[in-house]
C-alpha cells in the first residue's frame, strides 16, 4: 500500500509553512539531503506512531480574488486537494473565523475528503479556548487548537488526520502488474508518450480507483504482459505562473511515483537535462523506485557522431546522484525506439526484485575487502563481519561493523560498486544501512 497523503490547506500567513516545518523536521520525521538534487521543500515524508505519509505544503488559498496569480494559486491547491488523502485545514486564531475561512471550508466540503481542522496560533489552550470555539461554526467538525511556532497540540492533530487512513489490510491483493509512472517537467512529451503506447498497443484505458482526476492509469498490453502506465501530464505553462505551476507539478509527480514500481523520467532533447529535471528525478531516487531516463523529441536534434556521447555526459553530470538509472533515446511523435521501452522496463524490473543470496554477497565482501583495505581513524580500523540483503523495491542491504562511524559513505559506496560489478543491478537505487555489532571476547 502506498503512503497515504496529507494535504495542508488555508488562506495565506495562518502558518501553513510552520507547521509543515514543524512536521518535516526535529523528532517526527528524518529529512535525508540527497547530494546533487536541489528542490522546493513542499513535501515530505513524516512518521507518527506506526504510520507514515507524504505531506504536501500549499499556497494560500483567496477564494475570490481576481488576481490572476492567486487565482492559478487557487487552482493548483485544488490540485492538492484532489490528490490528497486527508486534508488540514489551518485557520488563524489571532485573524479570527473570516469569510474567506467559510468559502475555503465550502470548497474543502465538496471535496468530499477527510478533513482535520486547526486552529492555528493558540498559544494557551486555557486562555484561548473560547475563541477556538467559534470555528465550529465553519460545520468541519471539532477544531484541534495547535501552535506551530510552540510546536503544541500537534501531537492530537497527527492522532487525528491518522485516524482517517485506511485501514492496514495484511491480506490485501495487490496488484502484481507493474506500475510505470511517466514524470518530468509540462512539455516534455508525456502525454505524447501514452498516447502512443495507446495508439501501438490497443490499450485498454480505464480510471482505477485512488487515482486523482487529473492522472489516468492506462493498462498496457505488450508481448502479452500488461503494464500499468501512470500519466502525470496536465499542467500547462501560463504567462507569469510558470515557476507556481513547476512547483506543484512536483504534487502530482509525488502522488504518481508513491505508486510505481518504475519512474520513467522524460527529458525534453531540445531543452537539455536542467536543475528542475535534477528536482524531479530526485522524488523518485529519494524513494528507492527504478528509474528509467527517456531523452525524447530525439528526432529533432541536428547529430553528428558524438551527440549522443554529450548528451549522456550532461545527462550523467546534472543526475550524478542517479548514476544506475538507464537512459533511453526516443521519439513520441515518431515512435523512434518507444518500444524499446519495454526490454528496459522489464530489465529493471527483474533489478528491482532481484535478492541475493548471504553467502554469495559475504564472499563479495571478503574479496572487496581483501582489494581495498577498510579506512580507520585514531588506530581504530574498521572491521566489516557480514552483509545481508533484507528487502527489494529497492534491494536494501545491512552491513553489521565494529564502528559505524569509521564507515565512511566513500566505502560504502566502494562495497555497494562491488556488488553491482557482479549482479547489475540495472536502473535500481541500492540502500544500505550500517550496523554495530560487538566483538566477540577472544
Amino acid at each position: 500500500m502506498s503512503r497515504p497523503i496529507v494535504a495542508i490547506v488555508g488562506r495565506p500567513n495562518v502558518g501553513k509553512s510552520t507547521l509543515f516545518n514543524a512536521l518535516a523536521g526535529e523528532n517526527i520525521s528524518i529529512i535525508k539531503d540527497t547530494p546533487g538534487v536541489t528542490r522546493d521543500r513542499i513535501y515530505a515524508n513524516v512518521e507518527w506512531l506506526d504510520r507514515s505519509f507524504t505531506l504536501i505544503d500549499t499556497g494560500g488559498i483567496e477564494p475570490e480574488s481576481s488576481d490572476i496569480i492567486l487565482s492559478q494559486m487557487r487552482e493548483q491547491a485544488q490540485i492538492a486537494i484532489d490528490t490528497a488523502d486527508v486534508i488540514i485545514f489551518m485557520t488563524d486564531l489571532k485573524q479570527g473565523l473570516t469569510d474567506a475561512d467559510g468559502k475555503v471550508a465550502d470548497m474543502l466540503r465538496r471535496s468530499r475528503k477527510h478533513i482535520v481542522l486547526a486552529v492555528n496560533k493558540t498559544d494557551s489552550f486555557t486562555r484561548d479556548m473560547a475563541s477556538v470555539y467559534e470555528f465550529y461554526n465553519l460545520g468541519l467538525g471539532d477544531p484541534m487548537p495547535v501552535s506551530s511556532a510552540n510546536r503544541t497540540g500537534i501531537g492530537d492533530l497527527l492522532d487525528e488526520v491518522v485516524r482517517h487512513f485506511p485501514e492496514k489490510d495484511e491480506n490485501e491483493d495487490e496488484d502484481e502488474r507493474p506500475k510505470i509512472a511517466v514524470i518530468g517537467k509540462p512539455n516534455t512529451g508525456k502525454s505524447s508518450l501514452i498516447n502512443l503506447l495507446i495508439g501501438e498497443n490497443r490499450l485498454i484505458v480505464s480510471e482505477i480507483a485512488g487515482t486523482t482526476r487529473d492522472a489516468v492509469d492506462t493498462v498496457v498490453e505488450h508481448d502479452g504482459k500488461e503494464y500499468i502506465f501512470i500519466d502525470t501530464a496536465g499542467l500547462r505553462r501560463k504567462n507569469k505562473i510558470r515557476e507556481e505551476l513547476e512547483r506543484y507539478s512536483i504534487i502530482r509527480t509525488v502522488s504518481a511515483v508513491e505508486r510505481c514500481d518504475i519512474a520513467i523520467l522524460m527529458i525534453d532533447a531540445c531543452e537539455g537535462v536542467t536543475e528542475q529535471d535534477a528536482k524531479i528525478a530526485g522524488i523518485a531516487h529519494e524513494r528507492g523506485k527504478g528509474v528509467i531516463i527517456a531523452v525524447n523529441k530525439w528526432d529533432a536534434i541536428e547529430k553528428d557522431d558524438k551527440t549522443i556521447y554529450r548528451f549522456t555526459e550532461d545527462v550523467r553530470r546534472i543526475l550524478s546522484f542517479m548514476p544506475y538509472a538507464q537512459i533511453v533515446f526516443i521519439s513520441a511523435k515518431t515512435g523512434q525506439r518507444v518500444m524499446k521501452l519495454f526490454d528496459t522496463i522489464d530489465v529493471v524490473l527483474e533489478s528491482c526484485s532481484l535478492r541475493v543470496a548471504t553467502g554469495v554477497l559475504n564472499e563479495i565482501l571478503s574479496e572487496a575487502v581483501a582489494m581495498q583495505q577498510p579506512p580507520s581513524d585514531k588506530g581504530k580500523r574498521l572491521k566489516l563481519y557480514y552483509i545481508t540483503q533484507v528487502a527489494v523495491k529497492p534491494p536494501t542491504f545491512v552491513i553489521f561493523v565494529n564502528d559505524k562511524e569509521l564507515m565512511h559513505f566513500s566505502y560504502t559506496r566502494y562495497i555497494e560498486n562491488q556488488i553491482r560489478e557482479t549482479f547489475g543491478f540495472t536502473g535500481t537505487a541500492l540502500k544500505f544501512f550500517v550496523r554495530e555489532r560487538k566483538e566477540k571476547q577472544s
